[in-house]
């Protein structure tokens, strides 16, 4: 399957065209950006331009900021073309259910790709979780922004989803690990005085059985990353880490893997074109809209990307 990749930033160039070039199924046929290109490829402005330039292409890759993610989908679905959507897959719901919509009229494959659910020892977390009782969930997922988004101030841009952009990981792997729906209970974001996008949130969450769930998302936290979801269970303390890299109970590794979570994206992407199917689930994106409209709003000092994370 021929692919056309628009949106040439770093994960692009880090993540997609590795995998790409990795999947004997797919080939990578052109590539679209308006700053940057793909060595050994046609490279276009645009994304009309490069479904004119490129007809044979059958599926678009959109890794582009969720902002002007909407009209090319419509315009790629329209088209005739598979989409892949980078996460976040769209800046509303609203909008996903129509490029759902747009899909099935189309009789082509909508992907919305959450990669962190592929992670290799997420899955044996949910299974951990599903045969025991659990108690409470902490999730704390924190990184500096001045070392993921370098000069991206799109993320800090109404649509832009500020912490969310990393934090909507952990809810893709809540959503699919913890065994019973949950929804928002408290809801507090804090936003620099000269962004429009929460640099910090504190939120609560109850599942259906009456389980806390506590999340801190922050995106002023020296390197290295915390990327971690602990829950105490019967069993024990399970500790979910490096995004989903590293599973361990009451301190013992379980699992440690090396990160394959982009190629696992592709094979499933794969999987779903050839039986004509979509994956389109929302519900992550659902708990950032809620995180939003229930959120108290607090003003903290203005963010400046020259200035090294707190400590």
């Amino acid at each position: 399957m021929k692919l056309g990749l628009v949106g040439i930033g770093a994960i692009a160039l880090k993540q997609h065209v590795p995998a790409i070039a990795a999947n004997p199924d797919l080939t990578l046929a052109a590539a679209a950006s308006r700053h940057a290109k793909v060595d050994g490829v046609p490279n276009f402005p645009d994304l009309a331009a490069m479904l004119e330039g490129a007809a044979d292409i059958e599926a678009v890759v959109l890794c582009v900021p969720p902002s002007p993610r909407f009209p090319m989908a419509r315009e790629a679905l329209r088209a005739g073309r598979h989409v892949f959507l980078e996460k976040p897959p769209g800046l509303t719901v609203a909008e996903v259910e129509i490029l759902r919509a747009d899909a099935e009229r189309a009789g082509v494959t909508l992907l919305a790709s959450w990669h962190s659910r592929y992670a290799p020892a997420v899955e044996t977390f949910a299974e951990r979780l599903r045969a025991t009782r659990l108690d409470s969930v902490t999730v704390n997922w924190r990184e500096d922004v001045r070392v993921y988004h370098p000069g991206q101030t799109w993320i800090w841009e109404p649509g832009g989803f500020g912490v969310f952009d990393p934090g909507i990981n952990a809810f893709s792997v809540m959503t699919h690990a913890l065994p019973n729906p949950f929804h928002l209970t408290a809801s507090d974001l804090f936003v620099p005085q000269n962004c429009h996008q929460p640099i910090r949130a504190e939120l609560a969450f109850q599942d259906t059985a009456g389980v806390p769930i506590a999340c801190t998302f922050d995106f002023d936290q020296p390197d290295p990353p915390t990327w971690d979801i602990v829950a105490e269970t019967e069993a024990g303390t399970y500790r979910l880490a490096k995004g989903g890299a590293q599973l361990f109970l009451d301190g013992q590794p379980l699992v440690d893997a090396p990160e394959e979570e982009y190629p696992a994206l592709y094979r499933h992407f794969v999987d779903l074109v050839r039986r004509g199917a979509s994956d389109v689930d929302l519900l992550p994106l659902t708990h950032v809209a809620d995180a939003f409209m229930a959120a108290r709003i607090h003003q903290v000092k203005p963010f400046d990307e020259n200035v090294p994370a707190d400590a």
